[in-house]
């Protein structure tokens, strides 16, 4: 019995560590999604109910309802209408697909005029946050048996934490509900998170079982053809689109719609025949329906009308009813609000059950460590075992330096401890060199939206199309480095994760995900090497003066001056701010400058994050200049470029930080460089070309984008200035907006491939600078075309494609 309950304490544990997290955000997100209808109507309320224009005016008919969108909209066809008994609600239309996609468009119709309203402004949030719930914004087939097995995670996490504090006498319920905060330490942290998971429960049962049938097509067809329910059972009941072609009369169609409902509704989806189609399914909600999926199907004869199948909800067995209100489980919605309301809560509550579940594993290993540690520092110290002996290999990759520092303490650490270790970049890492270490350490970086660092792309392409089993030998640990900002937090290495594992590596510990070089979490890592290879935590801690030292301290630098650039432009303001110290400080070109922001009113609220902006000046020009897009939103402006646009006055100080780029970092010597680069994008590139016109170094490419030469012409005059001193050979200002078809800097880079390529022959150096959606991956795009994949990774493995986009 002792051995079943330790089996199953580890079970637990490593579940929750390992899928706890994952299953946070799904939790989370579902909560979002409960009640996306209040919210939706709260920000667009218009879109809820829409006004006639004459007091006198009636709804339309379906029929005149599709005579005005086809009329309106003559190139798609109208699949289905939806309609709604409520006096005022839009209709919905979904348009059938154009050829070779699976979904037409959706949009919502004023039920007076048939003229289609404005997109719901939060509908691009809600399908990415379902996207995330329901498939965790992976494609649907791969991100669906994903969310399954975290479904089936969450009822294995459910039912282990009933029998792990199943008390001796189950009958009393304050052995069950009593959470005693007398406690404290580990003690409450375990009553809390048993007394909460036990509130919970059902609420998690539910959501695990139903979101099993949702991950898993087999599953569901299991269930679905034995409740009845599948899909040839419903083909044989509703003859659908049996019979020869008719002419659609939506009049007769609507009337005997009507009659055989006897009014009965409140909402119905008319899915109208396609071109070989006879007959018209309405799904139909009655006025006070069981739940929103209680729906009622009704087959009628496209041309007469004719009433030919119903199938009513109230009339299916037991079986069919349950698999009908699986989604109405899973949202909470079949207990009305307080069903909704109580799913919400529980899915709050796995960041409860997140946090002390952590909390009480890292006192766990603590203590397990303290105990490894005293038995250590009394034992006799002997020769290396064999194992030790064996070189680990250190593998990273960086796009600003953070990975390599982290990898260097790491290897100094081990070698502290006797441990031999190597050293490398992904870059000169081959796929093969793994098969001669028997421990490898990954210190990754994750870029942009989930890429790796742009020196790691090669490898990472080759190491996923490696198959097989061919790492059974390589135990491993990764310690993955990202922003939570991003939807793909840490997506690199999760990704390498998954693919040491599928060539059947090791993992020596679970994943150790930092943000933003998060303390806590660096020392996660510490402590699994420590205790992967047996080694006294103390190592670390000789190495972390040097490590904090290398970071500088936020200093005040005066606000002196604000310029807008773009008056007029179709886009954001566009400022140049201008920052002085009393002191003198010297910079590289390409660094960023962390600047942070304070709340506008300048109030007790909890202190800003710090925001990243690259330096648009050198250190020779004396003071620090920034260029700043006004980003707006419908709160008002953004905290940082806010507070340097227009909240802070001049001569204020604003909090800086200096931070070195090593991945934007200038050319060593006086090779060719390619400028390209948008928008605010500006900035960084005109550090590099201030930097090279001080050296000497005169070819230079700019490629440079922006809306329109009469309002976006961003520093025309230096440019001006730099060509009539010859130092830019070529120079494309690529103005998206001046002519009917939109053209971009990518666009301009394949009009010239040529001469790019002649450039990249003579040992050319890239940099681009400014939008990670749109200009990044389309400068991306254009350079393979232009290099061939091939060529753009010998480019990158060089270190002559350096990126600072944001």
């Amino acid at each position: 019995m002792a051995f079943l309950r330790r089996a199953w304490f580890q079970i637990h544990w490593f579940i929750g560590i390992t899928a706890g997290s994952v299953l946070l955000v799904i939790g989370l997100s579902g909560a979002v999604l409960s009640f996306r209808a209040e919210i939706t109507d709260l920000i667009d309320p218009g879109l809820h109910r829409v006004s006639p224009q004459a007091a006198d005016a009636q709804p339309l008919t379906p029929a005149e309802l599709l005579d005005r969108l086809q009329a309106a909209h003559p190139g798609q066809r109208v699949a289905a209408l939806t309609l709604f008994a409520q006096a005022g609600r839009p209709a919905r239309v979904n348009f059938a697909p154009p050829p070779g996609e699976r979904r037409g468009e959706t949009r919502l119709a004023d039920p007076y005029t048939a003229a289609l309203l404005p997109e719901p402004r939060a509908e691009a949030f809600f399908e990415l946050v379902e996207s995330l719930h329901r498939w965790l914004l992976m494609p649907r087939d791969t991100g669906k048996p994903v969310t399954g097995t975290l479904a089936a995670g969450l009822l294995v996490l459910a039912l282990s934490g009933l029998y792990l504090r199943w008390p001796r006498r189950p009958l009393a319920w304050r052995n069950w509900l009593r959470l005693d905060f007398a406690l404290r330490g580990r003690a409450f942290l375990w009553s809390l998170h048993a007394v909460v998971g036990t509130v919970a429960l059902l609420a998690y049962l539910v959501s695990g079982l139903t979101g099993i049938y949702w991950g898993f097509d087999a599953v569901r067809a299991r269930v679905d053809d034995a409740a009845g329910e599948g899909r040839a059972a419903r083909t044989q009941r509703m003859p659908g689109a049996a019979g020869a072609p008719v002419r659609l009369d939506l009049e007769r169609v609507w009337g005997s719609f009507q009659q055989a409902t006897t009014g009965d509704w409140s909402q119905v989806t008319l899915r109208l025949p396609a071109r070989n189609g006879s007959q018209v399914e309405a799904n139909y909600l009655r006025a006070e329906p069981e739940h929103e999926r209680a729906r009622n199907r009704l087959s009628l004869h496209a041309a007469t009308g004719e009433a030919t199948q119903h199938e009513r909800y109230a009339d299916k067995p037991l079986a069919g009813r349950l698999v009908n209100s699986i989604y109405p489980l899973h949202m909470g919605t079949y207990w009305g609000l307080p069903g909704r309301i109580v799913m919400t809560l529980s899915s709050l509550a796995l960041a409860l059950f997140a946090i002390t579940g952590w909390m009480l594993y890292l006192g766990r290993r603590r203590t397990q460590q303290a105990v490894r540690a005293e038995r250590v520092r009394w034992s006799l110290p002997g020769t290396a075992t064999a194992e030790s002996s064996e070189q680990v290999l250190i593998a990273f990759a960086t796009q600003t330096g953070h990975a390599e520092r982290v990898a260097l303490q790491t290897a100094a650490a081990l070698r502290a401890a006797g441990v031999g270790t190597v050293v490398k970049t992904l870059a000169e890492l081959s796929a093969d060199a793994l098969l001669h270490f028997r421990k490898v350490l990954w210190v990754v970086s994750t870029f942009g939206d989930g890429d790796p660092p742009d020196s790691a792309r090669a490898f990472a392409r080759r190491f996923a199309q490696q198959a097989g089993p061919q790492l059974r030998h390589v135990h491993y640990g990764v310690l993955a480095l990202g922003d939570w900002h991003y939807a793909t937090f840490c997506g690199f290495g999760r990704k390498l994760d998954h693919d040491l594992r599928s060539q059947g590596a090791q993992a020596l510990f679970p994943m150790v995900e930092v943000d933003n070089g998060n303390p806590e979490a660096i020392g996660r890592w510490q402590r699994a090497i420590a205790d992967a290879f047996d080694l006294r935590i103390e190592a670390w801690h000789a190495l972390q003066p040097a490590a904090a030292s290398s970071e500088r301290a936020f200093e005040g630098w005066r606000l002196e001056r604000r310029t807008l650039l773009n008056e007029g432009s179709q886009g954001d303001p566009l400022f140049e701010i201008e920052l002085h110290s009393a002191s003198a400080r010297n910079w590289e070109a390409g660094a960023l400058l962390e600047v942070l922001p304070h709340h506008p009113d300048g109030s007790a609220q909890p202190p800003l994050a710090p925001r990243s902006y690259s330096v648009a000046s050198i250190a020779a020009d004396g003071c620090i200049q920034l260029l700043v897009r006004q980003a707006r939103h419908d709160n008002g402006l953004g905290l940082a470029s806010g507070w340097l646009t227009a909240h802070a006055p001049l001569g204020a100080h604003i909090d800086v930080r200096l931070v070195a780029n090593p991945g934007f970092a200038a050319a060593e010597k006086d090779v060719p460089c390619i400028f390209i680069g948008n928008g605010s994008g500006f900035a960084g590139l005109r550090s590099h070309l201030r930097e090279r016109m001080q050296r000497g170094h005169g070819r230079n490419w700019l490629v440079y984008g922006e809306r329109q030469a009469a309002h976006d012409a961003i520093c025309a005059d230096e440019i001006a200035t730099w060509q009539a001193l010859g130092k830019l050979q070529r120079t494309d200002l690529v103005y998206s907006r001046d002519q009917a078809q939109r053209v971009y800097v990518q666009d301009r880079l394949r009009e010239a491939a040529g001469e790019l390529r002649r450039w990249i022959a003579d040992g050319a150096v890239v940099y681009v600078c400014g939008s990670l959606e749109g200009m990044a991956p389309g400068v991306d795009a254009a350079l393979c075309e232009v290099l061939g994949a091939e060529g753009l990774d010998d480019l990158i493995a060089q270190g002559r494609y350096r990126r600072d986009v944001y």
